[in-house]
């Protein structure tokens, strides 16, 4: 058993974020709500100014609310939810300390994406499905022009995955989609601008996001999981070792 010796140190601004996190269970707060000005919340709670502004820091980082400066009904701090943010940040920097690895996050990656993309065809027929499926095809029209430069092509590439892991319905898989592909943005990116054969390759890739999208338009559920990890590992094996 731990002792309360070996415990972290309580900080003064956990005490914000308990609170924060107790009041949008019960719904004293919800989406949209301005929270108090700091001094209010110093006094409410028992802290320091200087507290509530480092965990209001902590918060916004988190993408849990949006602080900005000014006057007016925009300012101050509005809570939100954008959870894709805050653990994007996270896995970078903890992929540049090398605590967590690349090839961890990839491997992540496959087994989340492929389970979305046998979700998502097994989905039932529907207005949102087809929604969804016609903004992964305007992504497919998008990343077919001619014209299209690597980080434009890259970053159309990640929502359609995004996009498609939306399929599955699960809410919580699609975050981490969005968490994972911000994660390694800035390595696929700087994979894509030094690859010497970027035409083949980009030929490659379009081929294969077709193959993907066709296997989920078509309910073929073990195709469209053969397809994503073909695609996936097929990328990152084009990556020279030394760069990887």
């Amino acid at each position: 058993m731990t002792s309360p010796a070996s415990l972290p140190p309580r900080r003064s601004y956990d005490l914000l974020l308990e609170n924060i996190e107790a009041d949008l269970r019960s719904g004293t707060i919800k989406l949209g709500d301005q929270l108090p000005g700091e001094r209010t919340l110093a006094e409410t709670y028992g802290i320091s100014r200087a507290s509530v502004r480092e965990g209001i820091r902590i918060l916004d980082a988190m993408g849990v609310l949006r602080s900005s400066s000014g006057s007016g009904p925009k300012s101050g701090a509005i809570i939100v939810s954008e959870p894709s943010a805050g653990l994007s940040s996270a896995l970078r920097l903890h992929m540049a300390s090398s605590r967590l690895s690349v090839e961890d996050i990839v491997e992540t990656r496959v087994l989340l994406e492929t389970w979305a993309a046998q979700a998502a065809a097994g989905a039932p027929d529907g207005p949102e499905k087809q929604a969804a499926l016609d903004r992964a095809r305007d992504l497919l029209d998008a990343m077919d022009r001619a014209d299209l430069d690597r980080d434009t092509f890259h970053t159309l590439d990640a929502r359609f995955h995004v996009e498609l892991s939306s399929l599955a319905g699960n809410s919580v898989i699609e975050t981490m989609m969005d968490s994972l592909s911000g994660a390694i943005r800035g390595y696929v990116k700087e994979a894509m601008d030094n690859f010497d054969d970027w035409p083949r390759i980009l030929a490659s890739l379009r081929k294969q996001h077709h193959g993907i999208y066709d296997a989920v338009a078509a309910r073929d559920g073990a195709l469209a999981t053969e397809r994503l990890r073909e695609h996936i590992t097929w990328f990152y094996a084009q990556i020279p070792p030394a760069e990887a």
